[in-house]
């Protein structure tokens, strides 16, 4: 019973974590991305962490890995806002991470 605990624990982190790789064309993306250059366009602001482990949360805390079967989630930034799913800030501080669009979450997060 308590294998089955930390099963369930660990699969659920694992379905909220933000670990991203960087695809090289669109059609290999989970999720496609534009990046814009004001905070107030975006529906994600993101932190990128240093390690995978302070990305365990659907915050806006994003990992991007090396190794394409390490990521959650495969992006593709695209060249125009209106081929994106996804609009996100890249922002200096930890505290501004998070979602201002909340229809938008359920790209990167389940449930």
């Amino acid at each position: 019973m308590t294998f089955l605990f930390f099963a369930f624990l660990f699969l659920s982190v694992a379905t909220f974590s933000q670990t991203v790789y960087q695809v090289k064309f669109i059609n290999q993306a989970d999720v496609k991305v534009y990046e814009v250059k004001f905070e107030n366009q975006a529906d994600l602001m993101v932190y990128k962490v240093d390690f995978k482990n302070q990305a365990e949360a659907c915050e806006g805390k994003w990992y991007f890995t090396d190794f394409e079967n390490q990521a959650n989630h495969k992006i593709f930034f695209t060249e125009f806002p209106n081929q994106a799913d996804l609009k996100i800030f890249y922002v200096k501080f930890l505290n501004r991470a998070g979602w201002r669009n909340e229809d938008k979450k359920q790209l990167l997060c389940k449930n």
